[in-house]
């Protein structure tokens, strides 16, 4: 069994990357620009899926109960398309709206 060798991280004083010079695992160096880039990256990745409304906003959600044959019948019909439950949800509301 192959173990994980944890690094450890510490915090210290900020590095002007212009003036420093830090490379990459391939090598290339990181300028303050980078950086900045790279962290923005990092964030949108941590803060889950985008905006159905506008980037930057946050979504609203509905939560509802339903009774579990309606549930797995989302979930089959979810499997069934390959899409999510949410997705499927929002078809049949935004449907639903239209028509009344």
């Amino acid at each position: 069994m192959v173990s994980k060798v944890k690094t450890k991280y510490t915090f210290g004083p900020d590095i002007d990357l212009n003036r420093t010079i830090i490379r990459d695992k391939n090598g290339k160096r990181i300028t303050n620009k980078r950086a900045e880039k790279m962290a923005m990256d990092a964030i949108e990745k941590v803060l889950g899926r985008p905006s159905l409304t506008a980037k930057n906003v946050e979504s609203p959600q509905l939560k509802v109960r339903v009774p579990i044959k309606l549930k797995k019948a989302l979930d089959k019909e979810a499997k069934r398309r390959g899409e999510t439950k949410s997705a499927i949800v929002r078809e049949a509301l935004e449907k639903f709206l239209k028509s009344a």
